[in-house]
C-alpha cells in the first residue's frame, strides 16, 4: 500500500509571535515542537530559526544547530532546513547559510521569484509584542521574494554537492518548468520531492482546479521521477492536504503554514495538526511513512552524513 509522507513545518518566517502564543520562537521551543510532531507521525520536519530574544526570523547556523542537533539525537526524523531561512528580504547567502554549514539530509529550495505579500496580516486587531512585527509585514507589500536562476543554481551547487537533496517549493506553474530546466541540465536528479504551494497572496490560488493543474503539469513534465506533496496556506491547510492524499500525494502541515486547527481555533502545537491530518489520512485507508521509509523513497543520504 502507498505510504504518505507527512511534513511538519514548525515555525517559518511569515507569522509573527503576536499572532499566536503557541508559535515556537526559541531553540528550546522549536526543538520541543519538532520532536512532538515527529512522535505524532511527521517523517520530515521543515525548519526555520528565530532570534530567541524577539522572534525575528534569522538564518544564523548556530541558532539552527541548537535545535537540529537535538532533533537528530532524540528522533529518527528527516531534518529539512529552509533556504528561505531568515526571511525573503535577505540575500541568498544569508538565507541559505544554515544549509551550507549544516549539510542536512534535505533543504527547501524555492523554484522562482514571487510577489509575496503578507501585509494583510498587519491589519488585524491585536496587541503587538514587538515593534518589528507590523513593519516587517507591511514591508512585504513592496517585496519581491527573489529566487533567480542564478540563486537556484548557487544553492544546487553549493549545498547539493554535499549530498543534500531538496524539497522543491513550487508556488506557480512556471516554477515546475524551472525545475524541469535544472533537471534537463543535470543539476538535479530524481527522485524529486515537489512541494506545490497554494493560497499565499502573490502565488497560486487554492482552488481545486489550481491543484489539479499543478499535478497534471508535474505529471507531464516529470512522469514517475517525482513524489508530490501539497502545502495549503491558512484556512486551506487541511482541505488541500486531504485532497492531496486522495490524489496520490503527500502532505504538509505545521504552524509555518497555518496557525489554526479549525475555524477560529488556534492550534496548540504542530503535533496537533500532525495528529489531525494523520487521522484523516488513516481514515481514508492510507498508511503514513516512517522517517526511514520516507528516507528510502526520497533517496536521502542518511542522518549520519550531516554536519550537526
Amino acid at each position: 500500500m502507498r505510504k504518505i509522507i507527512i511534513t511538519a513545518a514548525i515555525t517559518g518566517g511569515a507569522h509573527t509571535p503576536s499572532m499566536s502564543p503557541h508559535l515556537p520562537v526559541t531553540p528550546q521551543e522549536i526543538g520541543d515542537q519538532a520532536i512532538e510532531a515527529v512522535k505524532a507521525g511527521a517523517a520530515i520536519v521543515h525548519l526555520h530559526a528565530r532570534n530567541p530574544e524577539d522572534g525575528r526570523p534569522t538564518g544564523d547556523p548556530e541558532i539552527f544547530r541548537q535545535f537540529v542537533s537535538r532533533i537528530k539525537a532524540e528522533t529518527d526524523a528527516i531534518v529539512n532546513i529552509s533556504t528561505g531561512g531568515g526571511g525573503p528580504g535577505m540575500a541568498i547567502g544569508e538565507r541559505a547559510a544554515a544549509g551550507v554549514a549544516l549539510q542536512p539530509e534535505m533543504c527547501s529550495l524555492n523554484m522562482g521569484s514571487i510577489n509575496l505579500n503578507l501585509s494583510e496580516m498587519a491589519s488585524k486587531d491585536r496587541e503587538w509584542r514587538y515593534s518589528w512585527e507590523v513593519e516587517h509585514l507591511n514591508a512585504t507589500k513592496d517585496l519581491v521574494f527573489r529566487n533567480t536562476f542564478s540563486d537556484i543554481e548557487w544553492i544546487l551547487r553549493t549545498i547539493g554537492d554535499t549530498g543534500t537533496r531538496f524539497e522543491f517549493e513550487c508556488y506557480d506553474v512556471s516554477h515546475l518548468y524551472t525545475l524541469k530546466y535544472f533537471l534537463d541540465k543535470g543539476l538535479v536528479k530524481p527522485p524529486l520531492f515537489i512541494q506545490t504551494v497554494f493560497g499565499l497572496r502573490g502565488a497560486m490560488g487554492a482552488h481545486i482546479e489550481d491543484v489539479m493543474h499543478q499535478k497534471r503539469t508535474a505529471d507531464r513534465l516529470f512522469g514517475d521521477q517525482y513524489h508530490w506533496s501539497v502545502l495549503g496556506a491558512g484556512k486551506d491547510q487541511m482541505s488541500l492536504a486531504t485532497l492531496a492524499a486522495i490524489m496520490g500525494g503527500n502532505v504538509r502541515v505545521g504552524l509555518e503554514d497555518s496557525l489554526y486547527i479549525g475555524r477560529g481555533e488556534l492550534a496548540v502545537s504542530n503535533a496537533a495538526q500532525v495528529r489531525k491530518i494523520r487521522s484523516i489520512v488513516e481514515q481514508l485507508g492510507f498508511e503514513i511513512a516512517t522517517p526511514q521509509e520516507a528516507r528510502e523513497m526520497l533517496a536521502l543520504k542518511g542522518k549520519a552524513n550531516t554536519n550537526f
